[in-house]
């Protein structure tokens, strides 16, 4: 019998009940405030003094604390996993895929309360190394501000498989975090430095179109090494993390168990009746689907060596570089990027970008930058194509 054989089959057919058909309308209970700003910059490790400085902020074009364009993903209520997680696969466990964002130019600030608009958009299975048969969904949520305007369109991709087919396949055999001498830890301190130098250069002053060529290489954005610590800041700086500070009337008590979720990882997690009870069982850090970040335990369970990152914000720390280097007057306007790799306790990331091409596109100047997302050892973790936007002038 082939290995293939082996392997327990995965039945995504349901998912064709919901692709294309629109999902309630969601928000958070509040608009957006200064502190959830320096919040997310701090959970996401983005040292840009424009977002939580405000004598900074103030000498800004925007003369205020902005929030950086990766927020948006934390305005929503599931940071837009939740159309690419809906129908039912048995016995299963999800992790994120990847992220293609559209940016149309509104910037957040205070007092904004945006609204998101979720739909199922495809999918397909195939084979992995990882678990076998896996499906590969993509769901959209477009977020709209206070002006009914678009900020921007996310295209997430879930990793839907088979716990039981992960498990036997066990792709991840580095159950223990790496050990870091003194010097190498000096070292990590060091390039972080380099690129907080890089913002703080740049300052709010213009990159322009005309400075940039082919060739050109970002200055290298380092996290880590991470920890648990680490990643309950990171889930803490998503809003819909914190009690009640979601809307979710809408949302099924048994959301989970309809997916099909493996038994262990049901619980209660962001169910709209329990957390009127006991929101501890409903905000992901201590049960349900979301622990295996946070717990290593949890994490073996559905194929993970040990506790990992959030793939949403992978894609956070990605926007967040390229946005570093364009500066204020720049833009991020899309990027696509393909996860292959979590970020797990006791690694380091390293987030490098060069530029591929400069072109002119409707009076715009365009700088496509190839970024790359890897850990210490040179692991890629992840891949994008992104364009950003620079003042000609």
């Amino acid at each position: 019998m082939s290995d293939s054989e082996d392997f327990i089959p995965l039945d995504a057919s349901d998912l064709d009940n919901y692709l294309g058909q629109p999902l309630p309308v969601h928000q958070l209970r509040e608009p957006v405030a200064v502190n959830d700003i320096r919040r997310w910059v701090q959970g996401m490790h983005y040292p840009n003094p424009l977002h939580f400085d405000p004598d900074y902020a103030a000498e800004s074009r925007w003369g205020q604390i902005v929030a950086p364009q990766s927020f948006v993903a934390s305005t929503e209520i599931a940071h837009g996993v939740w159309p690419a997680n809906i129908g039912r696969i048995e016995n299963s466990a999800l992790l994120f895929g990847g992220d293609e964002w559209w940016f149309f130019g509104p910037q957040i600030r205070p007092g904004e309360h945006i609204k998101c608009y979720p739909m199922p958009f495809d999918y397909k299975v195939t084979n992995t190394a990882f678990a076998g048969p896996t499906c590969f969904q993509r769901g959209d949520t477009t977020y709209i501000n206070t002006c009914g305007e678009r900020v921007a369109i996310q295209r997430s991709t879930t990793i839907r498989y088979n716990v039981a087919n992960a498990s036997k396949k066990q792709s991840f055999q580095e159950t223990e975090d790496p050990e870091w001498t003194d010097e190498q830890l000096a070292e990590l301190d060091a390039r972080k430095v380099s690129f907080i130098e890089s913002v703080r250069a740049l300052g709010h002053d213009k990159r322009l179109f005309s400075s940039v060529k082919e060739g050109d290489v970002l200055v290298t954005n380092v996290l880590g090494p991470h920890s648990l610590p680490s990643f309950a800041t990171e889930w803490r700086a998503y809003p819909f993390t914190t009690w009640y500070g979601a809307r979710r009337d809408f949302w099924s008590a048994d959301q989970f168990a309809d997916a099909g979720y493996a038994d262990d990882f049901q619980g209660h997690e962001g169910d709209p009746v329990m957390e009127r009870f006991n929101p501890e069982l409903t905000d992901g850090a201590y049960y349900g689907p979301s622990r295996g970040h946070l717990q290593p335990k949890w994490a073996r369970k559905i194929g993970m060596p040990r506790s990992y990152g959030y793939g949403a914000s992978m894609g956070a720390w990605m926007i967040d570089t390229l946005a570093a280097w364009a500066g204020e007057w720049g833009f991020v306007s899309h990027v696509k990027a393909q996860y292959r790799n979590p970020a797990f306790t006791g690694d380091a990331t390293l987030i490098d970008g060069i530029v591929s091409e400069v072109k002119k596109v409707g009076g715009k100047g365009i700088a496509v930058v190839a970024v790359t997302m890897t850990t210490q050892t040179g692991q890629v973790m992840a891949k994008a194509v992104a364009e950003v936007e620079l003042p000609l002038e």
